[in-house]
């Protein structure tokens, strides 16, 4: 027979076992805190109208550089293996990116090469923050699930803040130091509407991915109710990159994800209920990418794809002959440097037909960033790969096109649909703009990049951990 003396310890160590730890309570409201941090950091550097005068810092700036110190700061006295598979990865191409753009910085200074020093301090101010913030957020064995909780709460907080500048747009309330409409394109609080058009992307994909990957029914609703507003506040931004990546991922989602559902052993047992989320997940997006092909069969395809573009096509034409023609410009310098770049910053001239309308506009365009008419190159080629290339060579343009390269095999082997198509959307947009500069693209890219689950020892060894 037990005595009270024998009973009560046992008691206490069982209560021992159920109740946290003080130390576990202090580093769970650190981490939450550094989980808030983040998702503010990301949400907030699009909103280049918040920040103060011309000042290159914003709160989401801020946000970030208070997430660094305090995962640096908590992470001093850490156990455990701390070097994942991704973060190697990651290494490996900031480490080749940082070397190519050192490379050719010493090109341009050798060659001559005039630069605008406000755009050349806002790359070399921003790479080495986007280098600590993306190689941090997959820091330890537990980066899967903390980067998970991450993607809830960006999704949550970012419909939020969609919601509320778009009250400001429709004028329900007013806030003076903001300009939410460029023209007739919706901005929010972003000084450039494709700005908006990115973020709300990768929110959408997101909030696809997490709604994919729930269990729980209740929580795939809410993910999916959350895919609602990013995809309506990017067609009000006008952009036509934001167009054609939601008819694109809608075909993507539905093919990966059919095709990953085909491989699974277990098919046969629950062929309604997969089928029935995989139309539910894909219906949204499909029937969007479907509606091209009512509209060609009834109508000249020409003439959609005008009425699709902002201002009604107005301006297609003339914008496709620009960006050729940047195009073009980036890959002859990049020729002429010998492939070796002339370093951070925008290196093309300004084109004639910008500077003619820059003239005969008489409107002052406030709270948005244009570089200036001056006798040194200040202008990017619109094309991540392009710009990539002008500033550090073929070295950084492969090193960029393999990081993506290796997230998409992650992704696609892992048969995670909504992250494949959102490697996907990336990549489009890629293809018109410089990106490489937002934390949100690098957000993405570690939410990939953690799907290949290794961990590295600090002895060298290697294992594999389970899906948070």
């Amino acid at each position: 027979m037990r005595t009270a003396a024998t009973v009560r310890p046992a008691f206490a160590d069982e209560l021992g076992r159920r109740s946290p730890a003080p130390h576990a309570l202090r580093m769970g409201g650190v981490s939450l805190v550094g989980d808030v941090l983040l998702s503010l950091g990301m949400l907030l550097t699009t909103a280049s109208q918040l920040r103060l005068g011309s000042l290159p810092i914003g709160p989401g700036e801020l946000c970030l550089v208070l997430w660094l110190i305090l995962i640096l700061g908590c992470g001093l006295g850490r156990s455990g293996p701390l070097v994942t598979q991704a973060l190697s990865r990651l290494l490996i191409f900031w480490t080749l990116f940082i070397f190519a753009q050192s490379l050719g910085f010493l090109t341009g200074l050798f060659v001559g090469e005039q630069y605008d020093f406000r755009w050349l301090l806002h790359d070399a101010m921003a790479y080495p923050l986007l280098m600590a913030v993306s190689c941090l957020s997959v820091v330890g064995p537990d980066a899967k699930a903390r980067l998970r909780r991450v993607a809830w709460l960006l999704t949550v907080l970012g419909s939020a803040s969609l919601a509320f500048q778009v009250a400001i747009g429709w004028e329900l309330f007013r806030a003076p130091p903001i300009q939410p409409w460029f023209w007739e394109r919706f901005r929010g609080w972003s000084a450039n509407p494709n700005q908006l058009a990115l973020l709300c992307a990768v929110l959408g994909l997101v909030a696809l991915h997490l709604a994919e990957t729930t269990a729980r029914p209740g929580r795939r609703l809410i993910a999916i109710i959350h895919m609602i507003l990013p995809i309506y506040v990017g067609r009000m931004t006008g952009s036509d990159t934001f167009t054609l990546a939601l008819v694109a991922c809608g075909p993507i989602f539905v093919v990966v994800k059919l095709r990953a559902w085909l491989l699974r052993s277990d098919r046969q047992m629950a062929v309604h209920s997969e089928f029935a989320w995989i139309i539910m997940l894909g219906l949204p997006l499909l029937l969007f990418s479907l509606a091209p092909l009512v509209f060609v069969a009834t109508a000249d395809a020409g003439v959609f794809v005008k009425d699709l573009s902002k201002n009604g096509g107005k301006a297609l034409q003339q914008e496709s002959d620009l960006r050729f023609s940047l195009w073009t410009d980036a890959m002859q310098l990049g020729v002429n440097t010998s492939f070796l770049g002339l370093g951070p910053g925008p290196h093309l001239e300004i084109p004639p037909s910008i500077s003619e309308v820059r003239s005969r506009t008489k409107i002052p365009l406030e709270n948005i960033e244009h570089p200036q008419q001056l006798t040194v190159p200040n202008f990017e080629a619109h094309n991540s790969f392009l710009d990539v290339l002008t500033q550090g060579g073929l070295i950084a343009a492969l090193a960029f096109g393999w990081i993506l390269v290796v997230c998409w095999r992650i992704v696609y082997k892992a048969r995670t649909a909504g992250l494949t198509t959102l490697v996907c959307g990336l990549v489009i947009f890629c293809m018109t703009g410089l990106i490489i500069r937002h934390p949100i693209f690098w957000f993405a890219i570690a939410l990939c990049l953690v799907e290949d689950g290794a961990v590295i020892s600090r002895a060298g060894g290697q294992r594999a951990y389970g899906a948070a």
